[in-house]
């Protein structure tokens, strides 16, 4: 087993929230001993000019981080004009945030039904979303709610300016298979929803 590898893989996905020394132990199910010499060999690898990443320990967690002396490019990344444009991927999860915020990534993917990690990342680095603080949560995750840039981004006084979510109504239309659903049905539904 190339539990080298799977840390790796289990700290990209985990991302800023990092992995403590116990997450570590009970998902690898390893000695303290052979973690600390797979980390040590983790360490040693990223530490290789040839990478851009670092094997950090802060606040109890450990990390992958992108390498210093390679800030410059990550900040023409971040000013690139055509990375300024927000996905459809990335104002859904803003207006998760902003509805909700303060709010963690964890409840972010519930309401989204996928992994937001990425956008979230992406968020921060825009300057749109910040770290709010740790929730009373198990395991302490991370809450994110929006910066004063999202409002300028938007043309926003206060978040309360946002637009009111309206209660949807919910017709007597019965759930409809879309996939097994043939394009007549679909124009009556959508005439009888209105």
């Amino acid at each position: 087993m190339n539990f080298e590898a799977i840390l790796e893989g289990l700290l990209f996905l985990v991302g800023d929230e990092g992995l403590s020394e116990k997450q570590i132990l009970e998902i690898l199910e390893i000695s303290k001993e052979e973690l600390n010499e797979l980390l040590q060999k983790l360490e040693e690898e990223y530490n290789n000019s040839n990478r851009g990443l670092s094997l950090v320990y802060l606040g109890d967690t450990y990390k992958l981080t992108t390498k210093k002396e390679y800030k410059k490019y990550y900040e023409k990344l971040i000013s690139n004009q055509d990375s300024n444009l927000l996905s459809q991927a990335a104002l859904e999860t803003l207006a998760i945030i902003a509805y909700n915020e303060p709010i963690t990534r964890v409840e972010v993917d519930e309401l989204r039904g996928v992994s937001s990690i990425h956008i979230v990342r992406k968020l921060v680095a825009k300057g749109l979303i910040k770290e709010a603080g740790k929730s009373d949560l198990p395991g302490k995750p991370m809450l994110y709610k929006t910066t004063k840039e999202f409002l300028d981004y938007f043309g926003l006084s206060t978040i309360n300016d946002l637009p009111k979510l309206e209660e949807i109504e919910v017709s007597d239309i019965d759930d409809v298979d879309l996939f097994k659903t043939n394009k007549a049905e679909i124009e009556e539904l959508e005439i009888l929803g209105d």
